[in-house]
């Protein structure tokens, strides 16, 4: 399975205020094809589930997150923050939850795949069979 990538986000301050930018280039790991735009609640788990071909990037716009990211074998927690400014690229075949910790959250998910529902994996042991682990 291919790497989990950390990313620091960029931000550019004036007194007018904030930028903050990615750019998707050529040097860039995945060729993104859709973004789209989680809210949650506080206290609330989205996602829970892992997808076949497609990579995700995860990028904190407000709030506090924690990615819990599993396999078979191992699990990793990742917090997300708009103040720490960075950001997670999950390959596929890794089990993913999202962790809402503050009130009005929204999290940017950049894919390299457009949207295809035999993509998923949403039952663990539907994903461990899947992964060759019964």
């Amino acid at each position: 399975m291919r790497k989990i990538i950390n990313f620091k986000i960029k931000t550019h301050s004036n007194k007018t205020g904030k930028l903050t930018s990615l750019s998707f280039n050529k040097k860039f790991p995945i060729k993104v094809k859709r973004i789209f735009f989680i809210n949650g609640r506080k206290n609330k788990t989205r996602g829970n589930h892992a997808h076949k071909k497609c990579s995700q990037l995860f990028v904190p716009l407000f709030g506090k997150f924690i990615l819990n990211i599993k396999t078979p074998y191992k699990q990793k927690r990742i917090e997300l923050s708009h103040l720490k400014k960075n950001g997670v690229l999950v390959p596929p075949k890794y089990w993913c939850s999202i962790n809402f910790v503050t009130k009005n959250s929204v999290l940017m998910v950049a894919c390299d795949k457009y949207y295809n529902t035999n993509d998923y994996l949403r039952n663990f042991r539907e994903y461990k069979k899947y992964m060759g682990k019964k």
